[in-house]
């Protein structure tokens, strides 16, 4: 509760709070698309090619202003993505190795430049260095506008694209069949993701915003397979650990922001990948223990069909050794059989012989059917 009135009272709680909610809902939505198309890395690539924009715009204008700062950083995004489509058309050096060479070749020029910056602007270069892991606390309101607006921007634009982004992340060659200009809308939906990376640079950094693009979009992937609920899920993951983080930092005496928005994104990444249904792996555990136990019973279901069968008798009671060694692996014929009798398919006599009721009778006759076996 303390935590809520201090997120509704205090000014710099509140702003860091919407511009990290802002940064997971852009960069959640927008990195869906990353995520599908098997182009994780290139939000990494794009926030470190982004530094050395970042570093040329403050040499270029001699200004720390963050809307200044943001638009070096995107002409370097796109630059480096135009670079990398080029590299990989042009030559036969692959995607992920084109991703690699920009990644490291832009940073390491960004490492350079700042250094050069450090070395020759003096006092008025403070501040620049914070672009590497991110300076939240240092967000005030009009930083907040200029991120939601700029993300309002992209987000509209991908709604506006939307079959045609969803054409580019499922069936490319379907969509260039139909004449539509792939290349042109793969450059504007990078643009787009270069938006979304640009506006998080002051929060969390060049070095984390990779997470922020890809932690939502994984996570939500796991609960659903439909196109506009991942990203309206990886929206609503990204707004919940960026505001979650937000408030997690503020209640921690020297606690990193960036940081710890990218640790909660973890948090709900690890969640998913146990708990969500169909894709979870404690749900997968679950389902294959649950096969397991019915594949049991159905097995000793059919072998004891087939014992009666062999005498003649399908009121016949056999050992439960008998069974026992019929089957292929060891133990669990007891809990099966004890299954079994309360499902009212087998009936127990004389301690530990069973034999099979009217109704084992018929279901195991059906279970003989389907899997074609000759048991006669």
């Amino acid at each position: 509760m303390e935590l809520l009135h201090d997120l509704l009272t205090n000014y710099t709680l509140r702003t860091v709070a919407l511009g990290a909610a802002t940064l997971g809902i852009v960069g959640g939505g927008l990195g869906s698309y990353a995520v599908l198309r098997g182009q994780s890395l290139l939000g990494d690539a794009i926030s470190h090619a982004a530094l050395p924009g970042i570093a040329l715009a403050f040499l270029l204008t001699g200004s720390k202003d963050p809307a200044v700062l943001m638009l070096g950083a995107a002409g370097a995004g796109v630059v480096a993505t135009l670079a990398i489509l080029g590299v990989t058309e042009t030559t036969r050096v692959k995607y992920d190795s084109a991703l690699a060479l920009m990644l490291s070749v832009f940073f390491g020029l960004g490492l350079v430049l700042l250094t050069y910056i450090q070395r020759h602007a003096g006092a008025s270069q403070a501040g620049l260095d914070a672009f590497l892991f991110g300076q939240a606390a240092a967000l005030v309101e009009r930083d907040v506008i200029i991120m939601a607006l700029l993300g309002g921007i992209a987000l509209l634009a991908m709604v506006l694209c939307w079959k045609e982004f969803k054409l580019l992340a499922f069936d490319r060659t379907f969509g260039a069949s139909l004449g539509l200009p792939m290349r042109a809308l793969d450059i504007v939906l990078t643009t787009l993701l270069v938006i979304a990376i640009v506006i998080g640079l002051q929060t969390v950094g060049v070095v984390l915003m990779s997470a922020v693009i890809i932690a939502p979009a994984a996570a939500a992937r796991q609960w659903t397979d439909r196109l506009g609920w991942m990203v309206g899920l990886a929206a609503l993951f990204g707004a919940l650990s960026g505001a979650g983080g937000a408030m997690v930092s503020a209640s921690m005496a020297n606690m990193p922001t960036g940081p710890t928005i990218v640790l909660c994104m973890g948090a709900v990444v690890t969640f998913s990948l146990l708990g969500a249904p169909n894709r979870g792996l404690l749900w997968q555990w679950w389902r294959d223990r649950r096969n397991a136990r019915r594949l049991r019973r159905e097995t000793v279901l059919v072998d004891l069909y087939a014992l009666a069968l062999k005498h003649g008798d399908m009121q016949y009671a056999h050992d439960e050794s008998a069974l026992d060694a019929m089957l292929a692996w060891s133990g669990g014929v007891h809990v099966a059989l004890e299954r079994l009798e309360d499902d009212g398919l087998v009936t127990r006599t004389n301690g530990h012989r069973w034999r099979l009721t009217d109704a084992g009778v018929q279901q195991a006759q059906a279970l003989a059917d389907d899997l074609h076996l000759s048991l006669r």
